[in-house]
Parts: structure tokens; C-alpha cells; sequence
């Protein structure tokens, strides 16, 4: 079956690229099991977090201390979120092509969605946690995009080109302890012509259900001075929380 007609919206929407068939063997579990564990995902991701640590510390507890705990919380927000997830890939279609890197890239929905676009070269996921990486190569492997779609830790890795036509960052930031400087490493890497799409959340939630995300204020001031000093904003007409950015001339 070819790839690009496999992972079309319509399969995105009819079950999330059959997410739940592929996470349920992932994790060696029943489908009645894991759809036990789907509406709980997210109070149990957050029941894990230590309270508060050193910023420092939190990109060592995104690598070890989630495990696949993320994998059953994000899958629960992209099965139960399906329309606005479907937007993104809509906007994600509109810009996608050369080399793309997603960045944070959880579950692969983006990542295999936009390793399936003829007009794209390659998919460099960048995550770091190794169950997502784990993950999402069985998924390419499965949907026979193993070819165009390679997993990294980080941004450091050799083989990951000097520069991007396309960089995807969504629902990362916010994670991030020092997101403006994250914003400067994709300036640098990308091409002049690259579009960025990012969105972020820098709030922990009206009732802390968020404890992962950053919200101190002068963060969230030097993420946006850095965002209107190196970027410009495309619009785009989909009511979703993504934004597409080119690089602002010098």
C-alpha cells in the first residue's frame, strides 16, 4: 500500500494513522487494557512529575523519567483532539518540503504525515525520550517510510543536515527551560527560505494539571522579544494555535 495514500487526513481522522493498533502492540497490551488506560493518561503523566526542580534537571527527566508514560498521554490528545490535530497537518501540508525536522516530535503524527508528502525529502526527528524514538521508527517501518524518516536524540547528531527547509516544533516549548535560545538554534539552521511552524502553552493549567510547562514571566518575555526580533509571521487561514514563521531579513 502506498504511503501516500495511507496517510491521508481521512486516515489520520479515522483513528489517528492506526495508532491504537500500534501502541497497543508497542507496549505489548490488550486493546481493552489500553484504552482503559487512554482517559487516564494525563493525570497519570502528571502524578509523575517530581514538583519543583532546577530547570536544569528537567531535560534529563524528559529522557528517563516519563518513559512511555508520554507515549499514552499524547496519544490520548491526538485520538481525542482529532480535528485540530487534523488542522495542523492541513497547515503542515501547505509548507512541508526539502528537509524537515520535527522537533520534539512525540508519537510521529507530523513526522509520518510529512514523511509521506511527495515534496519532501526527508523527516529528521529529533526527541528525547527513547520510547517516542522506539516508536516511531516501528511506525515508519510499518507504513514503509523507514527510508525517508530517521530518529535522533538531539540536534547535535552528524548525520542531521546543516540546514532545514522546514522545521515543525509543536507543544515543546513551553517544556523548555530556556526556549528563546531553542528559537535562536532553529534560526540558525534554517535555510533563508525555511518556514517554521511552532506553537507553546506557558501556562501549568488552572488547576496545575500542566506541571511540565514553564510560565515564569520574564521566560515568556524573552521568548517572544526573541521570536519579533528573528521572525516574521505567515498567515494562515486554520483557527488552531500553530503559527507559520520565515526568518525575518536582515
Amino acid at each position: 500500500m502506498s504511503p501516500h495514500a495511507t496517510l491521508s487526513l481521512d486516515h489520520f481522522l479515522d483513528g489517528g494513522f492506526d495508532l491504537r493498533p500500534q501502541l497497543a502492540a508497542h507496549l505489548a497490551l490488550e486493546l481493552e487494557e489500553l484504552e482503559r488506560r487512554l482517559p487516564l493518561a494525563t493525570e497519570s503523566l502528571a502524578a509523575a512529575h517530581p514538583g519543583a526542580f532546577d530547570p536544569k534537571q528537567a531535560e534529563a527527566f524528559y529522557e528517563s523519567g516519563v518513559g512511555t508514560g508520554h507515549l499514552l498521554e499524547l496519544a490520548a490528545w491526538h485520538l481525542s483532539s482529532a480535528d485540530y490535530i487534523a488542522d495542523t497537518l492541513r497547515l503542515q501540508q501547505q509548507f512541508a518540503h526539502g528537509q524537515v525536522l520535527d522537533f520534539g516530535g512525540g508519537i510521529g503524527t507530523h513526522a509520518l504525515a510529512a514523511a509521506a508528502l511527495p515534496q519532501v525529502e526527508a523527516v529528521w526527528f529529533v526527541d528525547l525520550n527513547p520510547e517516542n524514538r522506539r516508536f516511531v521508527e516501528a511506525r515508519a517501518e510499518q507504513f514503509g517510510l523507514q527510508q525517508k524518516l530517521r530518529c535522533f536524540r538531539d540536534l547535535e547528531a552528524p548525520e542531521l543536515p546543516e540546514r532545514f527547509d522546514t522545521i515543525v516544533c509543536l507543544d515543546v516549548l513551553e517544556h523548555l527551560s530556556d526556549p528563546s535560545t531553542q528559537l535562536e538554534q532553529f534560526a540558525q539552521r534554517m535555510n533563508s527560505e525555511a518556514t517554521a511552524l511552532l506553537n507553546w502553552y506557558f501556562f501549568k493549567g488552572f488547576s496545575g494539571e500542566y506541571p511540565f510547562h514553564f510560565d515564569d514571566p520574564q521566560l515568556v518575555e524573552r521568548f517572544f522579544r526573541t521570536l519579533q526580533s528573528r521572525f516574521l509571521e505567515l498567515f494562515h487561514p486554520f483557527l488552531i494555535t500553530t503559527r507559520a514563521y520565515q526568518l525575518l531579513s536582515a
